[in-house]
């Protein structure tokens, strides 16, 4: 069963297109990944499927809904948290929470329950008083989640959630949202963090408006990346980078942290190739040559220097 039924879903801007025709389904109770650069078009998107934002053309069924012809209605059967944490920094803490349960409609006992659980989650018991706009970013995020699903919602539209958040906090979001799924609720975030789509039960890639790849991301590593990944530790990154992306056997590369990825072709034979290349050559010293398991972030750069070559 589907949550969410996405069928041919435009936007256009005059005459530039945000979203460009995209489709695609989302299970009940699954955590589905809606990942690309900064400008792919997942927040335009986001924003038509949570009723925000009328689409130029297509439709999509959210809980059943159209949000074509009811967005009223799907606004009112989701959760919906933006990339700006969706409070208001000049409330308390509990204030921003009265807020939301009102707008939701709750009353009376089920609202009192609700925001024991909402500042539980938050880490912020008997902390009600406490300036919002005062709280660090990882508590803060976390409010705005249990603002944004105070009133038990089927569905929630998570849109770049994590940004500008430090690792420890994002990984200790990343668990609740682990566990609403397994409550029950679907969920769906956009993210440019590529790593957090390990996290994901489905995901699709988006480039430009367009969807370029969809699946697990197991699927999505085991269909695109027919070759081996290496990584490269070297003392000049950015130099060692210039000299093997010029190698035969390299089929594409990129800086990865502090390394290099490379792509290798079956003119690659040894290790000590490329230890050779940079150390005997160009006076580069390598600190170590390994085979990696492939990331999602090595699946997007080989599908984005394909659609580039391909034009």
């Amino acid at each position: 069963m589907f949550s969410i039924e996405v069928k041919n879903l435009r936007k256009e801007f005059g005459k530039f297109v945000a979203v460009n025709n995209i489709s695609f389904n989302v299970k009940s109770g699954n955590i589905f990944g809606f990942l690309g650069a900064n400008g792919a078009g997942k927040t335009t998107a986001i924003k038509m499927m949570s009723g925000i934002l009328e689409p130029t053309l297509g439709d999509a069924l959210v809980g059943g809904f159209s949000i074509a012809n009811n967005p009223d209605k799907v606004k009112l059967n989701i959760g919906y948290m933006s990339q700006r944490f969706s409070l208001y920094n000049d409330l308390s803490v509990g204030e921003n929470i009265d807020f939301f349960g009102g707008v939701y409609g709750l009353r009376g006992k089920e609202f009192i329950k609700r925001k024991e659980w909402v500042l539980d989650i938050a880490n912020l018991k008997n902390q009600e008083k406490i300036l919002t706009g005062s709280l660090p970013g990882g508590i803060k995020q976390r409010l705005a989640l249990g603002t944004a699903v105070i009133h038990k919602p089927g569905i929630l539209f998570l849109d770049e959630p994590t940004s500008g958040v430090d690792p420890l906090s994002r990984r200790s979001f990343w668990e609740l949202i682990q566990n609403l799924s397994s409550e029950g609720v679907t969920v769906l975030v956009t993210t440019h963090y590529l790593e957090e789509a390990e996290y994901c039960d489905d995901i699709i890639l988006l480039d430009a408006g367009e969807i370029i790849a969809d699946g697990s991301a197991n699927e999505m590593k085991k269909k695109y990346l027919k070759n081996d990944i290496l990584e490269v530790e070297c003392s000049d990154v950015i130099a060692g980078l210039e000299i093997l992306e010029k190698q035969n056997y390299v089929e594409e590369s990129s800086v990865f942290g502090n390394n290099i990825h490379i792509s290798v072709n079956k003119n690659f034979k040894e290790q000590h190739q490329i230890k050779d290349l940079l150390e005997t050559t160009h006076n580069i010293k390598v600190k170590r040559v390994h085979k990696i398991v492939p990331t999602l972030e090595d699946v997007f750069i080989h599908l984005l220097e394909k659609r580039k070559n391909a034009k």
